[in-house]
């Protein structure tokens, strides 16, 4: 077992037991031009933390933890976009329309892509989902059933949605979750800050949150 310094306590999890799941760190949240971009933010924020993310896959590679991959993205004719849900917001182009790296949240577009700095091992599995949660109408828990994985570690964007939210599926799972508090971002600090506080709040009702040096200094 390795015991990491987390909040609000200790976080203790044994390797072989353990998955990384790295939430969305694809072109169209991250690059200009992508679906990011066209909702109005400031796309540089979640590009500083591709390095972390890349030292945390690579320690996590290292210790034989196993590494997931998840992607936002749609079928091409939209059959699994909510119609409310491509309406949401008054974006510059919405889910579907054609961007400068293709249609945008399509699956299959170069935009959806993860980046190119935390392209994944052919064997490492690449989830694509159509919602905000890794959980829904994915693979994902009877793939974490079949590998006796019981605590998972996560990164990526956006902390307030597809992390927060898949965070909290897993927590209703029974997966003991720590968050990467250097490996996730938000379009909006102060919305990372309030959802690190209150996955840790009441003794940890979500789950830990720790930096990655206290990941990589666990013993």
């Amino acid at each position: 077992m390795l015991v990491v310094a987390a909040a609000p306590s200790a976080y203790s999890f044994d390797p072989a037991t353990t998955a990384l799941v790295v939430i969305d760190m694809q072109r169209d949240f991250i690059e200009p031009g992508g679906f990011g971009e066209a909702l109005g933010n400031d796309v540089s924020r979640l590009a500083a933390i591709v390095p972390t993310v890349r030292e945390l896959i690579a320690w996590c590679r290292s210790r034989g933890i196993r590494v997931l991959h998840t992607r936002e993205g749609h079928r091409p004719d939209l059959t699994d976009c909510p119609p409310a849900k491509r309406r949401r917001g008054a974006p510059k182009a919405r889910i579907g329309d054609a961007g400068p790296m293709g249609r945008i949240l399509v699956d299959g577009e170069p935009g959806n892509d993860i980046v190119p700095e935390l392209r994944p091992e052919p064997e490492e599995p690449v989830i694509v989902k159509p919602g905000k949660g890794a959980f829904w109408a994915t693979p994902l828990e009877g793939m974490l059933r079949d590998a006796g994985v019981t605590h998972l570690v996560l990164a990526g964007v956006t902390t307030e949605v597809c992390v927060q939210t898949t965070m909290r599926e897993a927590n209703d799972r029974g997966y003991e979750c720590l968050l990467i508090e250097d490996a996730t971002e938000s379009y909006f600090p102060e919305f990372k800050r309030a959802t690190l506080e209150m996955i840790r709040a009441q003794g940890g009702i979500v789950g830990w949150t720790a930096p990655l040096a206290a990941l990589r200094a666990a013993r």
